[in-house]
């Protein structure tokens, strides 16, 4: 679609959620010009751009209850709680092939959010420059701070872009989309609270400190990208997909029916907001 972009939030698990929508899309031929996500969001939409009908549920329902995946055992002995080896290695070459050919040749562009260990920053890699180190590069933008280590990538040190650009609807914007269906895996748009724990982080992830920073000024920065959202709603440039029902999911979950009620959510929800969808882009 032209001057249209398709902007993916995270959130681990409730990235199944994306993934229902996103198997709709597919289903229906629905592309865009322009995808970015970070996390959850780029590892669905990978496959989304792939052309690989129900692969993200194969891989992310389908492998869940296997503690390679996603475990305390992994967090024991690796230090990661989901095997990040397993999930951007192992599966994708092995188990449940990833299909690099028809990901390089689709025509979309593909952008994936990451942050910089060492300056803060929010690092954008694209499809065009970087497809060869596609796994690389999504792994590092799924790497949350004591959940995995950092990856390093072209002389930087990354981890989770959600961290400093958790809706990368700014960056869409940026790069000339005039408009943009954002999918969050949040079923309301409530702000977040401030808790003791990211105080916590800080104080743990201090060999770091613009990842602590960023830790910190996390809820700052999501309730600010909301307000922006809402505001770029109400002119109609945003078409935003979230879950219409409020389903009690973990970003670490590991129950496939609740997992599998998440995914089929989101294609139901991709489903009936379809004709609107339509309107909306025609518009």
């Amino acid at each position: 679609m032209h001057n249209c972009g398709l902007v993916l939030e995270g959130g681990g698990m409730k990235g199944l959620y994306t993934a229902g929508v996103l198997e709709y899309f597919l289903e229906k031929k629905v592309f865009f010009n322009y995808v970015i996500g970070v996390s959850a969001g780029a590892c669905m939409g990978a496959s989304y751009l792939s052309r690989q009908k129900g692969r993200n549920k194969k891989v992310n329902i389908g492998l869940v209850s296997d503690s390679r995946y996603l475990s305390w055992r992994n967090l024991i002995l690796k230090r990661e709680l989901f095997g990040m080896d397993f999930l951007f290695d192992e599966i994708p070459n092995n188990i449940v092939p990833f299909d690099f050919h028809s990901f390089a040749t689709s025509e979309e562009q593909f952008f994936i959010g990451t942050i910089d260990c060492h300056t803060g920053e929010a690092l954008y890699y694209n499809k065009q420059d970087h497809g060869k180190d596609i796994l690389k590069i999504i792994r590092a933008s799924s790497s949350l701070p004591f959940i995995a280590p950092p990856v390093e990538y072209d002389g930087r040190l990354l981890l989770d872009g959600g961290l400093v650009d958790p809706i990368p609807i700014k960056k869409a914007f940026a790069d000339g989309n005039q408009k943009n269906v954002v999918i969050m895996t949040k079923g309301d748009n409530n702000r977040l609270k401030p808790s003791k724990v990211s105080s916590f982080m800080k104080l743990l992830y201090r060999k770091y400190p613009a990842v602590a920073d960023s830790l910190q000024k996390r809820l700052i920065t999501y309730n600010e990208v909301l307000s922006f959202m809402e505001t770029e709603q109400e002119k109609g440039n945003i078409f935003l997909i979230q879950p219409s029902v409020d389903l009690p999911i973990s970003s670490f979950e590991r129950n496939q029916k609740k997992l599998l009620a998440l995914y089929e959510l989101g294609y139901g929800d991709a489903q009936r907001h379809d004709q609107r969808l339509t309107e909306w882009m025609r518009a």
